[in-house]
């Protein structure tokens, strides 16, 4: 039988992070709404529409995806809520907003009522992950976009207004922080020995940011080029990523409906950055995927240097432009500094255990949380981390067979 292991403790500063997370998601609401406010009083009805379609498509599809899930958990987590209200707050798309808030209320019973019971921790823990994976979803489905629309319009309009350097500077916040959130999510299914370390958050942090940054730049430009042919490009890109998810297989949702909601997501989510959802080892499909990435974005931004005039004032984003390939190039060497020196199969191999690898080639692998009470584990990213770090087969049949063991002894 699997030995009983205790969820991550969540303490005081858990509880803080949580608060400046629901007030982060806030701020960023708040700022949408002000750039619109300010397109539509500026004469721009038509940028103020795109804004908040993008706005509403984005806060949809998350708040579908936390409707499913609710209706999927586990009686014992429901909140002790009538359906009828939670019903409405996802129409009203404040559901993502109650799950903060039912968070935060559960956070502060963990931290300062003494319930330090480990089914409260894990409770605790359940909430945090889903809220990191809603957080994930709307910050790729609306912030990146918002980015690429506010620096195409600043772009072209040859001037930032103030609502726009806000909005621009909380949006790459919010989606930098949110990979980084969404990271610790899963190490957190790992024993505690392989916790994130500051030198590791810094690097996935900085590497994220500078592989996103080139990407929304060259996006930006093409739109310079030919406006309504981004459009083209996003919905055959996307098109292509999807069937790249499809061909891989997932298994993140309860039922085949919502899983096609999940695919088409994350492949909104590979149209700017990588994402993993797959088992084994991503080395080559993480060295296919950012080729394809490079490639496409050589070519908008060749499209944006052949379509613009030599006398142009947009002259001074040439050297912008050359900056972005060793930008992007930058964000892969830390990627790769990432897998070679901080990633947690890396501290196996130096343990001496075998197994396989996820990026670096080797036969090693990380030790995943065994848990007596399986009803209160998220499966939902217990199944993306174990697809993150690269779990074996047989590790896999170890893994599983060991909380079918736990199970059967409750």
């Amino acid at each position: 039988m699997s030995p009983r292991a205790a969820p991550p403790r969540f303490g005081p500063l858990q509880l803080v992070l949580a608060a400046a997370g629901t007030l982060a998601a806030t701020l960023d609401l708040c700022m949408d709404g002000w750039v619109a406010a300010e397109y539509a009083r500026r004469g721009h009805p038509g940028w103020a529409a795109l804004s908040l379609s993008l706005l509403a498509a984005a806060s949809g599809a998350a708040q579908a995806c936390s409707w499913l899930w609710l209706r999927s958990d586990p009686p014992a987590l429901r909140p002790a809520v009538p359906v009828a209200l939670l019903a409405a707050l996802h129409l009203l798309q404040l559901g993502f907003f109650f799950r903060c808030l039912r968070a935060l209320k559960v956070g502060w019973r963990v931290c300062w009522a003494k319930a330090e019971e480990e089914d409260e921790q894990r409770h605790m823990a359940f909430l945090s992950h889903d809220i990191s994976m809603l957080r994930l979803f709307e910050t790729f489905l609306e912030n990146t976009p918002q980015l690429t629309l506010l620096l195409y319009i600043i772009l072209r309009t040859n001037k930032a207004e103030l609502s726009q350097g806000l909005g621009m500077g909380t949006a790459f916040l919010c989606v930098s922080w949110s990979l980084l959130d969404y990271h610790q999510s899963l190490r957190s299914f790992l024993q505690d020995k392989y916790e994130l370390s500051l030198a590791s958050s810094i690097i996935y942090f900085l590497w994220n940011l500078f592989l996103i940054c080139p990407r929304i730049l060259v996006v930006a430009l093409f739109a310079l080029f030919w406006p309504y042919g981004v459009a083209v490009h996003f919905v055959l890109v996307w098109l292509a990523m999807l069937l790249w998810v499809h061909l891989q297989g997932t298994d993140f949702m309860e039922s085949p409906g919502p899983e096609k909601l999940y695919q088409a997501m994350v492949a909104v989510i590979l149209y700017f950055s990588w994402f993993n959802v797959a088992r084994g080892r991503t080395l080559h499909r993480s060295i296919i995927y950012h080729g394809f990435i490079l490639v496409d974005s050589t070519l908008l931004a060749l499209a944006w240097l052949w379509g613009r005039a030599p006398s142009e004032e947009h002259s001074y984003l040439l050297p912008v432009v050359s900056a972005a390939l060793p930008c992007y190039l930058l964000g892969l060497g830390l990627k790769v500094t990432y897998y070679k020196w901080l990633h947690p199969n890396v501290q196996v191999q130096q343990e001496g255990r075998q197994d396989e690898v996820d990026a670096s080639g080797g036969s090693d692998e990380v030790e995943f949380r065994s848990f007596l009470e399986p009803d209160l584990v998220n499966r939902r990213m217990q199944w993306l981390a174990q697809t993150h770090f690269a779990l074996s087969q047989p590790a896999r049949q170890h893994f599983l067979n060991g909380a079918a063991a736990a199970e059967s002894a409750v």
